[in-house]
């Protein structure tokens, strides 16, 4: 019985967990939704809302604390200017994990994790016939 053992292992040692954890928040702070399992999604959530909360505070120890995690300056950048302002009045509760079927390959049940209130960014839709024209020499 795992009574009072908090945190998920997924099977990997303590370094390899963490790097999988880095590279997580890295693209999901990137590009502001990712495509997981479901265990590894409810393991991120809470780092990827410390994270913000950090962020939201905005000084310098925040920002290192934060560097610690998420290794990449460009994408720290990204989250203490943008995703932090966008969640200044939120008191919590910046991401949904929304399930997400399985995956081909091994079955796995795969989960979207991703931040809420995020501006929808439009796909523009082709015309009719238009596919056809643009693979065809002109």
């Amino acid at each position: 019985m795992r009574h009072r053992k908090a945190g998920r292992k997924l099977g990997r040692v303590t370094a390899h967990r963490w790097a999988l954890f880095r590279n997580l928040l890295t693209a999901l702070f990137q590009h502001e939704r990712i495509v997981t399992t479901v265990p590894k999604a409810k393991a991120l959530r809470p780092l990827a809302e410390r994270m913000i909360t950090l962020a939201k505070r905005d000084d310098l120890h925040a920002r290192r604390q934060v560097l610690r995690l998420v290794p990449e300056p460009a994408v720290v950048k990204r989250l203490f200017d943008t995703i932090a302002a966008r969640y200044a009045d939120r008191r919590g509760g910046y991401t949904r994990v929304v399930k997400a079927g399985r995956r081909a390959g091994d079955g796995a049940d795969l989960a979207i994790l991703e931040l809420v209130d995020r501006p929808q960014v439009e796909k523009k839709k082709k015309a009719k016939g238009e596919k056809a024209k643009a693979g065809s020499p002109a």
